[in-house]
C-alpha cells in the first residue's frame, strides 16, 4: 500500500519555507483568489479584504516553518484567514448580532418558496453583502467554506445554539432580502 501525499504543493511549501520568493510567488498565485473571496465575503468592503489578504500572506510565509503537512495547505492557509478576518472585525468592533435566543421561527428552514425567482450572482453577492455581520459570518462559514455548527463555535467563542440559529436567521434575511431585490429588478 502507498502512502499518499497530504499536499500536492509539498515541494513549493518547502522551498517556500525556506524564503525562495519564487516559490512564495507560486503559493500568493495558487491560493490569493480564494483567500480573497473569504476576506471578501467576511469583511463586506473590498480595500479591508486586500489589506487582509496581505496580511495573511505574510503571515503564513512567516509561520511556514510551522506547518506539518497534517492537512492541506489550503485548509491550513484558510482557517489562518478565517480567523484573521474575524480578529479584525473584532478589533475594529464590528457588532456581531450573535444572540443565545433561539425561537421556533429562528430554527425554521421551511420558508415560503412560492416564486421561482432568476436571480444573478451580483444579485446574491449583494443581498449577502446586505446582511448584518454576524449573520453573514456564520452564513459564509457554514454555508460556503464547509464548517460545522461546533467548528464555528469554536471559532467565533459561541455556543453551537448560537451558530445554528444565527445560520436560520441568516437563510431568512437573505431569503427576505432577495425577495424584495427581485421585486425591485422585476420592475426595472
Amino acid at each position: 500500500m502507498t502512502e499518499t501525499n497530504i499536499d500536492i504543493h509539498k515541494p513549493i511549501i518547502l522551498k517556500a519555507a525556506k524564503g525562495n520568493a519564487k516559490a512564495q510567488k507560486q503559493l500568493y498565485e495558487l491560493y490569493a483568489k480564494a483567500m480573497f473571496n473569504i476576506c471578501y465575503r467576511m469583511m463586506n468592503n473590498m480595500h479591508d479584504a486586500e489589506d487582509i489578504l496581505q496580511e495573511i500572506f505574510c503571515e503564513a510565509f512567516k509561520r511556514l516553518n510551522s506547518y506539518r503537512f497534517e492537512s492541506t495547505f489550503g485548509a491550513w492557509i484558510k482557517r489562518i484567514t478565517i480567523n484573521k478576518c474575524i480578529n479584525e472585525l473584532k478589533r475594529k468592533k464590528v457588532t456581531l448580532e450573535l444572540k443565545e435566543d433561539i425561537t421556533p421561527d429562528a430554527m425554521s428552514d421551511d420558508y415560503e418558496d412560492t416564486e421561482s425567482t432568476t436571480l444573478s450572482v451580483e444579485h446574491i453577492k449583494h443581498a449577502l453583502g446586505l446582511l448584518p455581520d454576524g449573520y453573514r459570518i456564520v452564513f459564509s462559514l457554514y454555508m460556503l467554506e464547509g464548517y460545522d455548527h461546533q467548528e464555528i463555535a469554536e471559532i467565533m467563542n459561541v455556543s453551537v445554539s448560537t451558530s445554528k440559529s444565527q445560520l436560520a436567521r441568516a437563510k431568512k434575511k437573505l431569503i427576505e432580502v432577495l425577495k424584495a431585490g427581485s421585486m425591485q429588478y422585476n420592475l426595472n
